[in-house]
């Protein structure tokens, strides 16, 4: 009895030796960092004093009753999270059908709509930048079509549709991916079984594809809704906020107010709300999606 209680304490010590240097670095690199961000949040700290004021629940007050600039960057942000993860889930959906068929050129054309998602995306907003501005124009003077004339930088609306594409086209990639993974775990009995009873390729793909791709939807909608909630690279680099504050997402106003304007513990209360509204939707999104693979 003592034999098995001592192997048995044996056993729980060599556990916790391997398990504890991975909690200290969880806690240093994660834990210990929210908690000063939550501390920082009720502070008034120009990111350079070493004793910063407490203002309590101030900061919070100040955002969500007379913060002009965090309501915008907030609605754009809702607005292109929206639009982001309906159409890049859908073309990366319709993509991953097509270069899922037997063609001579699929893994060519897969390489080529994965590339871009190498690439950071400052690297990718800057090239963009350069096309918008200097490629188009040119575009335009040997074309003379209307569209390169366009200000897709320089007006409010053309900078949101800018933005948006160029924020698919660099990720769609990604997706592609998933989808196709999906696509390949498909039983082929189940599609012959269908083509059998007499359904045409429409009511194949939505009566036994879509259904069976629910695992890789909610995959791809969970990661799509995080990154385009947390936009912030591709608007610096492409848009830098303009114009006119236009293009302002809650992470870019975040580091407008943070970095540029030294509102340390103002711009880590916004960080705070953004982790918190970041954490809230993404645990109804995923509560959702995984009933609906279950009904599925």
């Amino acid at each position: 009895m003592f034999k098995a209680l001592g192997r048995k304490w044996g056993e729980k010590l060599e556990f916790g030796i391997f398990t504890l240097p991975v909690l200290i670095c969880i806690a240093v690199a994660f834990y210990i960092p929210f908690a000063m961000t939550i501390r920082y949040s009720m502070t008034k700290w120009n990111g350079i004093s070493k004793h910063p004021t407490f203002v309590g629940l101030d900061n919070f007050k100040q955002i969500f009753m007379g913060d002009a600039n965090f309501a915008s960057s907030a609605w754009f942000t809702v607005k292109y999270a929206v639009l982001y993860i309906v159409l890049v889930n859908v073309l990366a959906i319709l993509l991953a059908v097509v270069l899922d068929m037997k063609l001579k050129t699929s893994s060519w054309l897969r390489a080529a709509f994965f590339i871009p998602y190498i690439l950071s995306l400052v690297i990718v907003g800057f090239i963009w930048k350069f096309i918008f501005m200097q490629g188009f124009e040119s575009l335009a003077a040997s074309t003379g079509w209307g569209i390169f004339e366009m200000s897709w930088l320089g007006e409010p609306g053309l900078a949101f549709v800018s933005i948006l594409f160029v924020s698919i086209w660099q990720s769609i990639g990604f997706y592609l991916v998933i989808y196709i993974a999906g696509l390949q775990s498909v039983p082929d009995d189940l599609k012959e079984a269908a083509t059998v009873d007499g359904a045409g390729p429409v009511r194949r793909f939505f009566s036994i594809t879509l259904p069976l791709l629910a695992p890789s939807i909610t995959i791809s909608v969970f990661m799509a809704l995080t990154n385009s909630i947390k936009v912030f690279d591709v608007i610096l680099s492409l848009t830098g906020g303009g114009p006119g504050g236009t293009t302002y997402s809650i992470a870019y106003d975040i580091y407008r107010d943070t970095f540029q304007n030294n509102l340390y513990g103002y711009g880590t209360a916004k960080a705070l709300i953004l982790f918190v509204a970041v954490l809230f939707v993404t645990i109804i999104q995923l509560t959702l999606f995984k009933r609906r693979e279950v009904e599925a």
